[in-house]
């Protein structure tokens, strides 16, 4: 079993793509490979197939080797609370709540499932990529470190830095990231990727030779912009989105603080028939069709935020113009009576009324609930799949019309007018008969169908014909091949 890590010298650098291409270009040789990244923050995640949750981003990458997601990908994952506050996920499963500092003095218990589960997947693969988080050269937090050259160098492998053109002053970003580092790193990190360059190679090309003289380390490739490329991001999200000639529907969705799972809407952005907007703090509220909540990591306080917005006096006017609501996860919870949250397992303890649209009461317990599930559209009979990851207990007689049946219990809520609906199901657009009858019932006549899955495998591939065309592979594979050698 071999290892090699990618790493980045600022959050976004590319990253998450670079191993998604990396992964599906070795599966496509008939490599047995699997992703890695040892630790994430995010509140874009996904349900495993042994019942744990890891970051979306990672779960994709394990699309990319053509497995299903494992919680040994990522075995620890912060999804953030507040901005100093984190639930902690290891090897898929909540251990608890920790601000920074108490996070900081964990991560000695935090490495052991690190170590652990890459052993895991060292047993199980011939190579693992693994994916770095941020950048090694924050020199704050190097003490511990478990995301970045902490695990390199536990782990033995070899690494390969990732600079983003795009932003400007790459050739700083690589030579003071490696500057940064400790002799031992610095001989570890085995060269360079450039990602995200436009216009003429030749141009770039003295800088190239440039960087190799002065660091003594080659550049593997340069990597051209992709346009148009929409995948499953950790958590960044762009507020809106460009209308499209054949629009029939015009979708928004209030970007919330603790916003998780926006995934959710990415087939929606993708769809020729659907113009999706996410609305951000102190912006207007402009018309539209639908209004869709999304999944929240601290339901109550998001909800807090969304009345200071201005958005339930938003809602109402929108419902008596026959507009129609959406609530996902949280924003399912939201549109209910009350959200209550005692043990303060979103946040802090407090009891928040909620936007009354929905004969429902909400009450966080221990235990989140983790599943991967499917079914059928009430509506339409329409096959849907999708995960649940979600605290909240929900009761009320707004459950007794449900919007799907899911492993043959009902699920979700649908208002006796049908203008209100919700549901604890994520995903639920990605399947293109559930998308269509969704669609439908929210107001799009004859819709086409939208497939999200095709859509990834597509995307897949196009990044791996991308990454074969301007990386050595050959050189790469040999990379993992030889291992880590430091130099003294």
């Amino acid at each position: 079993m071999a290892t090699l890590m990618i790493q980045g010298t600022t959050s976004d650098a590319g990253k998450s793509t670079v191993v998604a291409a990396l992964c599906r270009a070795l599966a496509r040789r008939g490599i047995s490979v699997a992703p890695f990244k040892p630790q994430n923050m995010a509140l874009n995640s996904a349900v495993t197939e042994d019942g744990g949750e890891i970051g979306r981003s990672t779960a994709l990458q394990a699309q990319a080797c053509n497995l299903a997601p494992h919680s040994d990908m990522n075995p620890v994952l912060l999804k953030p609370e507040t901005d100093r506050g984190a639930q902690v996920i290891l090897r898929g499963k909540v251990y608890g709540h920790m601000d920074a500092l108490d996070y900081h003095a964990f991560k000695r218990t935090a490495q052991e499932s690190v170590m652990a589960a890459w052993h895991a997947l060292e047993s199980r693969f011939d190579v693992i990529i693994a994916e770095g988080a941020g950048s090694p050269a924050e020199i704050n937090l190097r003490k511990g470190d478990i995301a970045n050259m902490g695990f390199a160098e536990a782990a033995d492998c070899p690494v390969l830095l990732v600079g983003d053109i795009d932003r400007g002053g790459v050739f700083a970003q690589l030579v003071g990231t490696l500057a940064l580092l400790s002799e031992s790193e610095q001989a570890r990190t085995k060269g360079f990727i450039i990602n995200r360059f436009r216009g003429d190679i030749a141009l770039l090309e003295p800088g190239l030779e440039w960087l190799e003289e002065r660091t003594g380390k080659p550049v593997f490739g340069t990597l051209p912009y992709l346009k148009g490329l929409v995948l499953d991001a950790e958590d960044s999200i762009g507020l809106t989105h460009a209308d499209k000639a054949s629009q029939t529907l015009k979708v928004i969705v209030p970007a919330l603080p603790r916003i998780s799972n926006h995934t959710d809407f990415d087939p929606l952005r993708l769809h020729p028939q659907v113009s999706l907007s996410f609305i951000g703090a102190d912006q207007p509220i402009p018309a539209a069709d639908v209004i869709m909540l999304p999944g929240s990591k601290s339901t109550a306080s998001d909800l807090e935020w969304l009345k200071r917005q201005g958005w339930d006096i938003a809602i109402q006017r929108h419902l008596r113009y026959g507009g129609k609501v959406l609530g996902i996860c949280g924003g399912f919870q939201m549109l209910g009576e009350w959200v209550d949250d005692p043990e303060g397992l979103e946040g802090k303890p407090e009891k928040v009324a909620g936007l009354g649209l929905l004969p429902l009461t909400t009450r966080m317990v221990a235990g989140k609930q983790l599943r991967n599930v499917s079914g059928l559209t009430v509506a339409e009979g329409a096959t849907v799949t999708g995960y649940e990851i979600h605290n909240g207990v929900s009761d009320g007689a707004a459950l007794s019309s449900p919007l799907f049946e899911i492993d043959g219990r009902p699920e979700g809520a649908v208002s006796k007018d049908g203008q209100i609906i919700g549901t604890y199901l994520h995903g639920l657009f990605d399947h293109p008969e559930a998308c269509q009858a969704l669609l439908k019932q929210l107001g799009l006549v004859n819709g086409e169908q939208s497939d999200y899955q095709a859509h990834r495998e597509r995307e897949l591939d196009r990044l791996a014909d991308m990454l074969e065309a301007h990386i050595d592979i050959d050189a790469v594979i040999a990379l993992i091949e030889a291992g880590a050698s430091p130099s003294p």
